[in-house]
């Protein structure tokens, strides 16, 4: 360790031995990462981009008037360049999920450009359920649940691990390994139902 970080550790007032102690036993005993995979949502998106894209080859670059009330050819650009943006977007979007000794980390990427760390001395109750992300959260992505469901980090599937917090808020993440997810739990003593 360099002498800077030494002094860095001296002026916090915790000892150095404790320091590494803490830091080797903060192990990552699970990690996940996961994207959107629906075709359909892919299938969309790669519709508004063809469609825009045509559009704008055609106007721009052909002369030819696109559709029966044209957009101006600046428009049509716009429209093209957002739409591939939004794309760019998509394919830029993970939900990542860690469970260490500490606690759960998770960041969903570019919205959480760093990791959000729940302790394990927050949480009351944490297992892995089966959900129904249309009726309770809305879909994926961020969601926000419906009476009371509480937020929800989700990309893909129907299964997640339920967190409880001591204050009653609800936090759901999506996974695509639940098998795994319970085993790790289990393992270290935070199933909690």
């Amino acid at each position: 360790m360099s002498t800077t970080g030494s002094k860095s550790i001296k002026k916090s007032g915790v000892r150095r031995d404790e320091f590494i102690i803490c830091y080797m036993s903060d192990r990552i005993l699970f990690t996940e990462r996961q994207k959107f995979t629906q075709w359909w949502l892919w299938l969309i998106l790669l519709g508004v981009n063809g469609l825009f894209l045509c559009g704008a080859y055609m106007q721009v670059i052909e002369g030819t008037r696109f559709g029966n009330k044209p957009m101006s050819n600046e428009g049509i650009l716009v429209a093209a360049g957002v739409s591939v943006l939004l794309t760019i977007f998509f394919i830029s979007f993970r939900l990542e999920t860690l469970v260490k000794d500490s606690g759960i980390y998770v960041r969903f990427f570019p919205v959480h450009v760093s990791f959000k760390r729940y302790s394990w001395d927050r949480i009351s109750k944490s297992f892995v359920r089966k959900y129904k992300p249309i009726s309770e959260f809305g879909g994926w992505g961020l969601r926000s649940g419906l009476f009371g469901k509480g937020k929800a980090f989700n990309v893909s599937g129907n299964k997640g691990l339920q967190l409880e917090f001591l204050d009653g808020t609800r936090l759901l993440i999506g996974t695509n390994k639940p098998e795994e997810l319970t085993e790790t739990l289990d393992k270290i003593g935070q199933i909690r139902r």
